[in-house]
C-alpha cells in the first residue's frame, strides 16, 4: 500500500504565500513523477505542476513565475511553494505520484486526500 499525505493548506490573503507538502509512504520501489492538481468549486480538476524524475518541471500557465515545485527524493516528498497568491488560486489541491512498488516498474497513480487553499481578504 502506498499513501500520500498532504499538508500546508489554509487561508491566506491575496498576495500571500503558502507551501504545500506531500509525503509518500509505504512499499515504494520507484517514483517516476510527483505533481499537484487542483479543483475549484464547479470546475474540473487541473494539473498545476509536475516534476518527473530527472526532468524539467512543468507548470500550468496561470501559475508560472508564482509557483515552484520541488522534490526531496530521499524522503519521497514533493513541495509546492505558492507565492503571490490570487483569489482564483482557491481550490482543493491534490498530490499525485506515479509509483512502482516492485522492480517490474509497473507504475500506478496514487492520490492524496487533498488540502484546501483559500485565498481571500
Amino acid at each position: 500500500q502506498v499513501q500520500l499525505v498532504e499538508s500546508g493548506g489554509g487561508l491566506v490573503q491575496p498576495g500571500g504565500s503558502l507551501r504545500l507538502s506531500c509525503a509518500a509512504s509505504g512499499t515504494i520501489f520507484s517514483i517516476s513523477a510527483m505533481g499537484w492538481y487542483r479543483q475549484a468549486p464547479g470546475k474540473e480538476r487541473e494539473l498545476v505542476a509536475v516534476s518527473a524524475t530527472g526532468g524539467i518541471p512543468n507548470y500550468l500557465d496561470s501559475v508560472k513565475g508564482r509557483f515552484t515545485i520541488s522534490r526531496d527524493n530521499a524522503k519521497n516528498t514533493v513541495y509546492l511553494q505558492m507565492n503571490s497568491l490570487k483569489p482564483e488560486d482557491t481550490a482543493v489541491y491534490f498530490c499525485c505520484a506515479r509509483v512502482a512498488v516492485t522492480a517490474s516498474y509497473d507504475y500506478l497513480e496514487r492520490w492524496g486526500q487533498g488540502t484546501l487553499v483559500t485565498v481571500s481578504s
